[in-house]
């Protein structure tokens, strides 16, 4: 009994979690939706520049919340959880840090710039024991989740060949340090192209790569007049490739094509979307969510109403990002399980990691 009283007391427990990156990723996505959960109290908050740390616990902070200008020293708080949101180059040694003083973690996505530094994340999750989450969170998508009910009833049957999409036209990001290779391990293939590849994968449920090619462009990046969404971005600064694309064989045959771009000059833009075929049936989010198959003879698209009935009422459909609020601190409490567990995310890593490389040596990456 006295037990059973203790997980009660847990389950019912207001979360303490600390954040460590208080920028656009912090709070734009993360804070907000972690307050529309609720049942959490965030009372650290981690930044090199402390007037930004400083800014985001005055805006998402619990009353007496910390700021820190070393993870360290945040790390050695009584915390649930850590929030990861630093460039991609940081991801695994705070982390790792994180699991190692017995904290759960949300890392941004990617997971790591390499395979290597995600191996390392990996291993500490399971020699600690605690969670290691990674912010796919497209994966909570209305349509991505009736997509994925569907593959498992069988709609599409073996998938064999996939298109993982994430192109835009002009579209580059010219804040933080989106553009500098060394801070971020890429542009991007990284940056967007790790959302489109993670939902392709979990939709054919496959995680068993067996070799990947890959080409990276630098086409764009010297351009001065550039009608770019977010303003001209600096060719000085522009140290990531503009374009990449890579091709993907999977262990049981079937193909991936993966396509990552911020600045394509084409009007088939698609972002965060995957297109996949198989042998009872495909999908893709062309013009919204498309299943299409043979049924009665007969060729059919199915496009489903996603709206569910509920416009003109309030939307009582979470964001995705809240979603995974939901799912994460749910697994934290020991009242479910991740969606996105760290060995899915690792494999994402461990195939952007091989284009790169073939890329730059013009070889194939045959996987061990």
């Amino acid at each position: 009994m006295g037990t059973n009283f203790r997980k009660a007391a847990f389950l019912m427990k207001t979360l303490k979690l600390g954040v460590i990156g208080c920028g656009a990723i912090s709070d734009g996505k993360y804070l907000p939706s972690l307050k529309a959960v609720g049942g959490n109290e965030v009372i650290a908050f981690c930044d090199i520049v402390p007037e930004k740390a400083a800014v985001s616990a005055k805006a998402f902070g619990a009353a007496g919340a910390r700021v820190f200008t070393d993870y360290r020293e945040l790390l050695n708080m009584e915390l649930d959880a850590v929030y990861v949101c630093t460039p991609n180059r940081s991801h695994s040694d705070i982390s790792v840090a994180a699991l190692q003083a017995g904290k759960h973690v949300m890392c941004e996505k990617p997971m790591a710039i390499n395979y290597r530094e995600g191996l390392r994340m990996l291993s500490a999750a399971r020699e600690s024991g605690k969670l290691l989450n990674v912010g796919y969170q497209n994966r909570y998508r209305q349509d991505s989740q009736y997509l994925k009910k569907s593959i498992l009833e069988g709609a599409l049957g073996e998938i064999y060949f996939a298109r993982a999409n994430a192109v835009r036209r002009r579209a580059v990001p010219t804040w933080g340090v989106f553009l500098n290779e060394k801070e971020q391990g890429g542009g991007p293939l990284i940056d967007i192209g790790t959302h489109a590849l993670d939902l392709t994968l979990w939709m054919m449920d496959n995680y068993h790569p067996k070799y990947a090619a890959g080409t990276t462009y630098h086409k764009l990046n010297r351009d001065r007049d550039t009608a770019n969404a977010w303003g001209d971005w600096d060719p000085d600064k522009f140290t990531t490739e503009d374009s990449a694309f890579g091709f993907v064989v999977m262990e049981n045959g079937a193909t991936i094509i993966l396509s990552a771009s911020w600045a394509l000059n084409t009007l088939d833009v698609e972002e965060a979307t995957t297109t996949l075929s198989g042998t009872r049936g495909g999908a893709d989010f062309h013009e919204g969510l498309r299943i299409n198959g043979v049924r009665h003879g007969l060729q059919f698209i199915e496009k489903p109403d996603l709206k569910g009935g509920t416009e003109g009422f309030s939307d009582p459909i979470p964001k995705p990002a809240v979603m995974e609020q939901r799912v994460f601190l749910a697994a934290v409490r020991g009242e479910g399980e991740l969606c996105v567990l760290p060995e899915q995310a690792l494999q994402v890593t461990r195939i952007l990691d091989a284009i790169y490389r073939s890329a730059a040596d013009g070889k194939p990456v045959f996987f061990d």
